[in-house]
């Protein structure tokens, strides 16, 4: 494997070491400057490609990127150890070359491994996290005996001098189990330094009934304990599942006391770590396997959870100890999915946001594959001489664009639009969601964040006036819903009627950057389901409006200045029950210019006219689609499976005729 590898091993030993700056040296110096030639000319090739060429247009083919699989990181395990199996010097940082490609401007990323040692741990990641960190691994050495405390003084070093050195980009330490413990005493030790914790299974708690019988065991055996615990454990190659192949190898290639030290270090670390938890003041992500059967810390976790003021949980039901060399678990999309990644003091929802990749899309897109086939969705746009086409060929392709329509049941029609737009345009869609979807306090009984990952894999962002100047400043393609929550939860026999405010102030901003105002109209959730338990319902059965009241006090309340109606924002689940499906129908209207008007619709009442113009727009279109759907020969779902059934599932199935054609 090839590495950059930190010159003085280790500030303890090593005064101001870990000075990159200064410090750092190249091994394979000419692989490097290959790779970093390759890079650059990856980059400039993305540049002139991305200008002409869709990579979202053939999603189907997208794979996954090239990850080097467990296979290699038992192999270069084995490497590491026996390179320097003569070696008791302390633990010392590398960088792995497929991390060398960062952009100018990307935070440090440390990982502390957990039991292994090996700073291997994210070998399946490297490729991806490089492309957003500067990432450096902690490598211990088979003889280290560095106890707990000074590791952790090693760390804290390293991420004080790369603080002092760049203070206002966070540091970012991901800790696996043991590691995990000792992150959280970094963390604790400097709440003055920003720093954004990832943590996979943290060992806060040693399972006694499972490792002091081990450690017992060790104590007893011979030398020769690797084949012996192979022979009792079973830990066989191809017998047994990764975890234990994982455990095979390091077993072979540790000696008897590594062993023992290792489960000192556990222990020491999670106790340590423990008595320190509730002085952390860092974000906070744990990353929490399902069926870690080593060393179960469930109760520990929800303590943990409380005990961290900035904490979110995510669980991975089906995945286990190893949780970063298992398939289908890809760090750096976790990050972003979760809006932990962020360049600066604060998160910026806009520019810190990174696009996602084609694979990453199509994971998106199968994750909405039912709704999209129970609806198949039609869209219309409008071109400039009037003439209404079934594409989204009427879209500006530069911004800023400003989308403003009405809210279906849920909100659901923006996701399959942001596919469409992705797939027929290259155009990202910036939602403005409601906040519930970007945080939630400790112990509420609002959704889990999890819920939401589809819609922020796309770029949804929590409305507010700053986020929606902020990505009209930056050209954006902007979608906007003036009915809010009382129009996405609305009342039964409420389809399709606007609850709009009274003022207008989104066309006096949209008009202060030229922005295109594009009304829209979407119908269909009629043909989808059946409301049958509303709000007013719910506020009539007692244990649902303690419910109701109780999430929506947790919440940010969006339209304080508002009366009567449009003040109601209570979150609540509308009673459904699903109907044979229709289709989704949405159609983007005319743009209206405001480029040049700033002056004009700097006045209240002409920014008002604009408004009632697009309300009316809206309104406009979606009663053109209730009225032509009924023409639709393949409104109803059983014609579309015949229409698929002949020309294949990936066809677009026909719909109404369209005028001017």
């Amino acid at each position: 494997m090839a590495l950059r590898i930190t010159d003085g091993i280790c500030p303890i030993f090593s005064s101001g070491s870990s000075r990159r700056a200064h410090n750092l040296h190249f091994s394979h110096l000419k692989s490097t400057r290959r790779l970093t030639s390759v890079a650059t000319e990856r980059r400039r090739y993305r540049a002139k490609v991305t200008a002409t060429v869709n990579p979202y247009s053939n999603t189907e083919a997208a794979r996954p990127e090239e990850r080097k699989s467990l296979r290699d990181f038992l192999s270069e395990a084995e490497n590491f150890y026996t390179s320097d199996s003569g070696d008791g010097g302390p633990p010392r940082w590398f960088s792995p070359l497929q991390c060398s490609s960062h952009a100018l401007g990307s935070p440090l990323l440390l990982y502390i491994p957990g039991m292994d040692g090996t700073g291997l741990g994210l070998i399946r990641q490297h490729r991806r996290l490089g492309e957003i960190f500067d990432v450096w691994c902690l490598h211990f050495p088979a003889m280290d005996r560095t106890p707990a405390r000074d590791i952790v003084k090693l760390i804290e070093r390293t991420v004080r001098s790369e603080y002092y050195r760049v203070p206002n980009r966070p540091i970012y330490i991901v800790g696996e189990s043991v590691g995990a413990c000792l992150a959280l005493d970094v963390a604790a030790s400097n709440p003055d330094i920003d720093i954004v914790l990832i943590l996979a299974n943290p060992v806060t708690r040693v399972n006694n009934f499972m490792l002091q019988p081990l450690s017992s065991l060790l104590e007893t055996l011979p030398d020769e304990v690797p084949s012996l615990i192979e022979d009792n454990f079973g830990f066989r190659e191809g017998k047994v599942s990764s975890p234990c192949i994982i455990f095979q190898t390091l077993i072979r290639i540790f000696p008897k006391n590594t062993l023992l030290w290792k489960l000192q270090l556990l222990k020491s670390a999670s106790a340590s770590a423990k008595s320190h938890m509730y002085t952390v003041k860092a974000q906070t992500l744990i990353l929490l396997s399902g069926r870690d059967q080593w060393l179960p810390n469930n109760g520990d976790i929800e303590r943990l959870r409380f005990a961290l003021p900035k904490c979110e949980v995510r669980e991975f039901y089906n995945n286990g100890q190893f949780l970063f060399l298992e398939d289908g678990v890809d760090l750096a999309t976790i990050i972003k999915i979760s809006y932990y990644y962020r360049r600066g003091k604060i998160l910026d929802y806009i520019s810190d946001y990174t696009l996602p990749t084609p694979y990453e899309l199509k994971e998106f897109e199968q994750s909405q594959r039912l709704l999209t086939a129970a609806t198949a969705p039609v869209f219309l746009s409008t071109l400039d001489n009037g003439t209404v086409v079934r594409s989204l060929e009427g879209i500006p392709s530069e911004g800023p664009v400003l989308y403003v329509g009405n809210h279906m049941l849920f909100g659901l029609e923006l996701r399959p639009a942001a596919i469409h737009f992705l797939k027929e345009r290259n155009i990202l869609l910036r939602g403005l969601a409601h906040p519930v979807m970007f945080t939630k306090k400790i112990g509420s009984k609002l959704p889990d964040m999890q819920m939401f990952d589809s819609a922020r894999i796309i770029g949804a962002v929590p409305v507010s006036n700053m986020n929606f100047y902020k990505l009209l400043r930056s050209k954006a393609h902007v979608v906007l819903y003036p009915g809010g929550v009382r129009e996405a939860l609305h009342r039964k026999g409420e389809e399709y009627k606007l609850f709009w405010p009274e003022h207008s102030e989104f066309v006096r901003i949209a008009s202060k950057f030229g922005a295109r105002i594009i009304p829209f109209g979407a119908v269909g959730e009629d043909d989808l389901c059946q409301m049958v338990l509303d709000y007013n319902d719910q506020m009539k059965i007692p244990f649902l409006k303690n419910l109701i009241e109780e999430i929506t006090h947790d919440t940010i309340k969006l339209r304080n200045d508002e009366e009567g109606e449009l003040r109601n924002q209570d979150l609540h689940m509308p009673g459904f029950i699903p109907k044979i499906p229709g289709r989704y129908y949405v159609y983007f209207g005319k743009p209206i210019e405001t480029k040049g008007r700033e002056k004009e619709l700097h006045d209240k009442e002409k920014a008002h006219e604009v408004y009632l113009e697009v309300k009316s727009e809206v309104e406009r279109c979606m009663t053109y689609l209730k009225t032509k759907r009924e023409t639709d020969p393949y409104r109803n779902i059983l014609p579309r499976l015949l229409y698929y059934l002949s020309h294949g599932f990936s066809s677009q199935v026909p719909t109404f005729d369209l005028p001017n054609h």
